[in-house]
Order: structure tokens, then sequence, then C-alpha cells
């Protein structure tokens, strides 16, 4: 083991002179510290949400949320707008972006999808 020398003032420890090994292995200890409170905060707070690397993929391709998650679902457009309380125009509008929802609508339609109404409007 490396040794590791003190600095003392007033008879007190002060100051620890390290070599860089351990000091290293310190800081890789730290981060691994960080990253498991990291996961417990996570894991405390997680709703079970994901969204499938399909959808996110194609919407970075300038897709529709709200139409991706409609036929991640198996819904048509007049399933869904007749869940959500909504016309199929207005639906279609929305899905092809000639309007926007408000967000009472986008809210119906979230709920409709069984969907966080952020998985819908994040890019709007």
């Amino acid at each position: 083991m490396s040794s590791i020398q003190f600095i003392e003032r007033d008879g007190h420890r002060e100051y620890a002179i390290v070599p860089i090994d351990v000091f290293e292995r310190l800081m890789e200890s730290a981060e691994d510290r960080e990253d498991i409170e990291d996961l417990r905060r996570f894991r405390e707070t997680d709703d079970g949400f994901r969204i499938p690397g399909e959808i996110v993929f194609r919407e970075l391709d300038g897709e529709s949320p709200v139409k991706l998650w409609r036929e991640h679902n198996g819904l048509t457009v007049e399933a869904l707008a007749a869940r959500a309380g909504i016309s199929k125009a207005y639906l279609s509008q929305i899905e092809n972006r000639k309007r926007t929802g408000t967000l009472k609508t986008m809210k119906a339609i979230a709920d409709a999808l069984a969907v966080p109404v952020d998985a819908l409007t994040a890019n709007l």
C-alpha cells in the first residue's frame, strides 16, 4: 500500500497527501456512489412510462406524435377521435399539424391513448 503523508496544524491533521493511484481510486469510488444515488432517485420517481424506439425515431424524422401513438395503440382515426370526444376531421388536422389542439383537447387525446400529455406535445 502507498504511504499517505499528513499535514498538521495545531496538532490536528488538516491535509492528506496521497499518491495518485490512491486519489484515482477514491475518485472512482465517489463517482460510483453518485451513480448509485442517481439510480436510487430515478427508481423512486420512475412512473414506468417508456417511449418505444420506433416512436422516437419516427418523431425525430418529423412525424406527428399523436399519429405515432395512435398507430402504436392500433387505433384508427375514427376510434381515437371517438375516445377523445373530438371530430375525426379535428384529429386529422392535429395529426397533420394543420391545427394545434388546445390543452384540453391534447389531454383528452393523451388520456385516450394512455400516455402523458407531454408525450404528445413536447415538440409543438
